[in-house]
């Protein structure tokens, strides 16, 4: 399986919020998830996701910005 290597993944701001979305990119980690999908992170935020057919999901921390359902992702490279 040939996984890009990262990710732009684009990060809304907090709901209710005039803040301005922002970018994070995040690398291949070598893991994969439960379901198979390969796992994505970024050392500076701790954002950890999990990416399949074009779907993010949320694996790990995204302080103070709640959950998250649906992120854009476009690979880089």
């Amino acid at each position: 399986m040939n996984n890009p290597w990262r990710y732009a993944i684009t990060l809304p701001g907090p709901p209710g919020g005039h803040a301005p979305s922002r970018v994070v990119t995040v690398e291949f980690t070598g893991e994969h998830s439960a379901d198979g999908n390969p796992v994505y992170a970024d050392v500076h935020t701790g954002l950890r996701v999990e990416i399949h057919d074009g779907a993010t999901k949320v694996l790990g921390p995204l302080s103070g910005a709640g959950p998250r359902t649906c992120l854009h992702a476009v690979p880089v490279s």
